[in-house]
């Protein structure tokens, strides 16, 4: 049974897990990111999971597929959903630092240990 957690964000380390089936949540999946300027976290896709991307510091853009774009700063909100290739860059000049939720669809099995080891 889950029971509830508290996770102080650390603001040294370029990722930080925050939350995941490991420390007993039901699905989804939190992490704290820290990228310097021009640094991206690399082309990726969350499988059968949709991602919310929280922006907390900085701006930057993020790579949606082959041929999007969208902006993104602070006090923005970007949804992404399930089975898109995409990438987030920092085109500041100084950090740029968000939280990711990635969650399940209610419409299919998820594997931590297939889709995220």
């Amino acid at each position: 049974m889950s029971r509830v957690k508290l996770v102080k964000l650390e603001s040294k380390e370029k990722y930080q897990r925050l939350l995941s089936r490991d420390s007993d949540t039901s699905g989804i999946k939190v992490g704290h990111v820290i990228l310097s300027s021009s640094e991206n976290i690399g082309v990726h896709t969350t499988g059968e999971r949709e991602e919310v991307i929280v922006i907390l510091k900085g701006k930057g853009e993020a790579s949606i597929g082959k041929n999007d774009v969208v902006n993104i700063k602070k006090n923005e909100v970007l949804y992404i959903p399930p089975q898109t290739e995409h990438d987030v860059k920092n085109t500041g000049s100084g950090i740029l630092e968000y939280i990711f939720i990635t969650s399940q669809t209610q419409d299919n099995d998820f594997d931590c240990k297939k889709d995220f080891m």
